[in-house]
């Protein structure tokens, strides 16, 4: 077993163990977490030891989304970033991705496992996709994957009006595998990488690449549109106002707030 600050990974019969571990902060992420993530799973990419990636959180949360403090003094610019890599990492990703999720999974705590293959939810989950409240916008490639999943529409709800969904209807709405009592969470979500590492492992990567490869540009596309217009809309007055009530613990005042902040 191998720490790495707020990051436990774990190798065993063809498998690496991914888990967040800041389970006093629900697993929220720094921009550092982001980084290491990303040359985990760009590492995990070029290791033929490794079949299978299997993903948790710590605790009682998979992640709640990004630590805001953190996030006011490293917002993400449009080009190179934390999360970009991270994003870039999850969509080169060709072998079997496998989520394990219970509690909070919120705002990238969500979008983030939209690039699994595998999304098994514990019956305490709780999602939810938050960045209008925080007057931002879709990541990680949301805006394409989302619609793409469960339709205009429905996609409309949940990231238009930032509403919280739990496990039962995310299943309904295909988002995730199964649902499953959270005391057997990791057990059916390793039995499951247990049996992807057992197939043949050159046969899986290329039938992923074949799943992946309709929308593959798209979805690129569509995380460089998101990356631009949330690195303009991160520093506007009112995503300033926003982040700030939510530290405060008070709700927003968007009536003094000016227009969007222009690109530079």
């Amino acid at each position: 077993m191998k720490t790495m600050d707020e990051i436990v990974t774990e190798r065993f019969e063809g498998i690496l163990r991914v888990e967040l571990n800041r389970p006093e902060k629900r697993n929220a992420m720094t921009s550092s977490m982001y980084t290491k993530l990303a040359d985990i799973f760009s590492d995990a990419a070029k290791d033929e030891s490794i079949r299978v990636v299997l993903w948790h959180g710590a605790g009682n949360a998979f992640s709640a989304g990004n630590d805001v403090k953190d996030f006011l003094e490293h917002p993400p610019g449009p080009g190179e970033s934390p999360q970009y890599r991270l994003m870039n990492a999850l969509v080169d990703f060709d072998k079997p991705l496998i989520a394990a999720v219970q509690g909070a999974a919120i705002g990238g705590g969500t979008t983030m496992l939209l690039h699994c293959d595998f999304v098994y939810a514990g019956e305490s989950t709780k999602f939810q996709m938050p960045f209008i409240n925080l007057a931002l916008v879709p990541e990680f490639g949301s805006s394409c994957l989302v619609p793409l999943t469960i339709g205009h529409i429905r996609a409309a709800e949940l990231i238009l009006l930032g509403l919280p969904f739990d496990a039962m209807r995310a299943a309904e709405l295909g988002l995730v595998t199964r649902v499953v009592p959270d005391q057997n969470l990791l057990q059916v979500a390793t039995e499951t990488a247990r049996n992807l590492a057992a197939k043949p492992a050159g046969a899986l990567q290329a039938s992923k690449r074949l799943l992946k490869r309709p929308h593959l540009e798209q979805i690129r596309a569509a995380i460089k549109a998101e990356n631009e217009a949330f690195s303009i809309q991160v520093r506007s007055e009112e995503a300033k106002e926003a982040l700030t009530a939510f530290l405060e613990k008070r709700p927003p005042d968007f009536t003094k707030t000016g227009k969007p902040a222009a690109a530079s």
